[in-house]
């Protein structure tokens, strides 16, 4: 079920096998050499048909049985003749069951004890996703436990991607608290909670709109891309609060929200604009940055790139729609500089 998406090796797995010890003294003095062991192991060991018999409707395989299954099978072998006398490989040899390689060997350590094991080393391909493919497979484990032996046990000994996990949790909780940061230092300064909202609503739309190319791009949520996002919080906003100053301005003028927003958004709007691709600029080399660093931040670059262009066409329509309709002009007697939330607050 994950071909295709994962490579899997197994290291620690023994074939049996016979294993045959000369004694070089022994076949000296018999005089026999190698090459009547070879073929003497080659030509007892077979586990071919001896024959057939064939008939009118009819077709039958021999079948003898000369396939040796183990050591006590493979002494009383007879190698050679010397002095009208058989010479059998026990004569000249130990012979001993075993395995084909045994200088390999797997342990797996439980409740400090070490046991013989298999290990099975499960490898992404390049461009899959590791979480996806470790998930993929702790679904089919139980399915694997109840198909082995009650003497067999499966377990995991190392998972990969809970350290991805812990790392991907970690720049989440950074990117939650860079905005509640972001949002509080705006409060503070501005001290008006619908003058906070409108350049504070810039950032999750600029950071939905950045999940959507990103989507479209085919990246995926990693350590680079949300590190991009925790980066550009800082810049999303800036755009938001330079537009939202100046219709401020205009209405301390006495302008209404709605000619304030026209008139601020008209006169800033290529001030902004200029802002925005200055940022972006910026990282252009990094977009294009060749070698296995540029490969790496492609996705840091690209993401950080569309969070700035997204925050960019925000602040130049949602932001002064947002000032238009959340603003109330002050009436007679009440200072111009007391921004009002107008109606309810979304």
């Amino acid at each position: 079920m994950i071909s295709g998406v994962a490579q899997v090796q197994v290291f620690g797995s023994q074939k049996y096998a016979v294993r045959v010890q000369l004694d070089p003294l022994a076949l000296a003095t018999r005089k026999i050499g190698l090459d009547e062991i070879s073929s003497a192991l080659a030509r007892w060991n077979v586990n071919l048909p001896t024959g057939g018999l064939q008939g009118e409707k009819q077709s039958f395989t021999i079948q003898a049985s000369g396939q040796l299954y183990n050591a006590e099978a493979f002494k009383p072998m007879i190698v050679a003749y010397r002095d009208g006398s058989p010479v059998r490989l026990q004569d000249i040899a130990t012979v001993t069951d075993s395995v084909e390689n045994d200088k390999v060997a797997a342990w797996y350590n439980t409740a400090g004890k070490s046991t013989r094991a298999i290990v099975m080393a499960v490898q992404r391909q390049p461009g899959t996703n590791t979480i996806q493919v470790v998930d993929s497979i702790k679904e089919q484990v139980p399915s694997f436990r109840s198909q082995l032996p009650g003497a067999v046990e499966l377990n995991i000994l190392f998972d990969r991607s809970e350290t991805i996990r812990e790392s991907v949790a970690d720049v989440k909780f950074t990117l939650l608290l860079t905005i509640a940061l972001v949002i509080l230092v705006i409060f503070l300064f501005l001290r008006n909670l619908s003058a906070t909202i409108i350049p504070s609503l810039a950032l999750p739309l600029s950071i939905i709109g950045t999940f959507a190319a990103m989507y479209g791009f085919g990246f995926s949520v990693n350590n680079i891309t949300l590190m991009a996002l925790t980066l550009s919080v800082g810049f999303v906003v800036d755009d938001a609060i330079v537009m939202l100053e100046n219709i401020v301005r205009h209405m301390e003028h006495g302008e209404t929200p709605m000619d304030a927003s026209f008139r601020g958004s008209k006169e800033i709007g290529f001030t902004i604009l200029s802002m925005t691709i200055s940022l972006v600029a910026v990282f252009i080399p990094v977009l294009f940055m060749a070698g296995m660093l540029g490969r790496m931040l492609h996705e840091f670059a690209v993401t950080i790139t569309v969070a700035i262009l997204i925050s960019g066409l925000v602040s130049l329509t949602l932001t002064p729609m947002l000032s238009s309709r959340f603003f109330k002009s002050a009436g007679p007697g009440e200072a111009r500089t007391d921004l009002q939330l107008y109606g309810a607050v979304l």
